[in-house]
């Protein structure tokens, strides 16, 4: 698995995950989404630049100019609730792209420590042949991106398969590193330190669905 770090170099990225982690800034709700969707819209330039290109002619007012723009048929498809400003952001840059929707949780059947994830609603247009942008906030265990990267594509012959993450943890790159595809590209915007014993990552930001959309039961 190719694995892509952003935030090695100082960029504005940095000073958008500096937002949603501070406790001072992030229970602005409306804030926090926005963040999470500019952070989309950086990783979606970035991730621009390991596309194929083809050439084309624009026709404007005064004359013909000689330009490229992207080949790569997408499709966006981000892991319900909290992917859903990620996905914002990553459609403001690829608006040409298809969209796909799909719920996963962890469900804890013993009221305990322990989990397995389930995969239920999904709504997805045909992959085949096509890139994969499978986007989720957070990677914490990797147990829920590779179910539903399974579940995916299962029935699809994938073009290529790029998963883009905001924070992820070391066993989480781990997990994904065992489980998906060697030419899998992973977009990480920040590693954090690692997951603690309920597996939530530390120092993280909490959690991301609830920061956005206000508490579940």
């Amino acid at each position: 698995m190719q694995i892509h770090y952003l935030s090695e170099e100082n960029s504005v990225l940095n000073h958008f995950l500096a937002q949603i982690r501070n406790v001072n800034v992030q229970n602005d709700s409306m804030r926090f989404r926005r963040n999470i969707e500019r952070i989309g819209e950086v990783m979606a330039y970035e991730m621009s630049k390991n596309m194929h290109y083809k050439a084309v002619e624009i026709q404007t007012p005064l004359g013909i100019k000689k330009t490229t723009e992207i080949q790569d048929q997408l499709v966006l498809c981000s892991i319900l609730r909290a992917g859903l400003p990620l996905h914002l952001g990553f459609l403001n840059y690829f608006d040409a792209a298809e969209n796909g929707f799909v719920s996963a949780y962890r469900y804890h059947a013993d009221a305990d420590d322990s989990f397995e994830i389930k995969v239920e609603y999904q709504a997805v247009p045909s992959l085949e042949n096509k890139n994969l942008l499978l986007l989720d906030p957070m990677l914490a265990t990797g147990q829920s991106m590779v179910a539903v990267f399974n579940k995916l594509t299962a029935t699809a012959s994938l073009k290529e398969i790029h998963i883009a993450v905001i924070i992820a943890a070391p066993e989480g790159i781990s997990y994904l590193e065992k489980h998906l595809p060697a030419n899998c590209h992973l977009w990480v915007a920040t590693l954090d330190e690692r997951l603690n014993d309920k597996n939530y990552i530390i120092p993280g930001i909490g959690d991301a669905g609830d920061l956005a959309y206000g508490n579940k039961l």
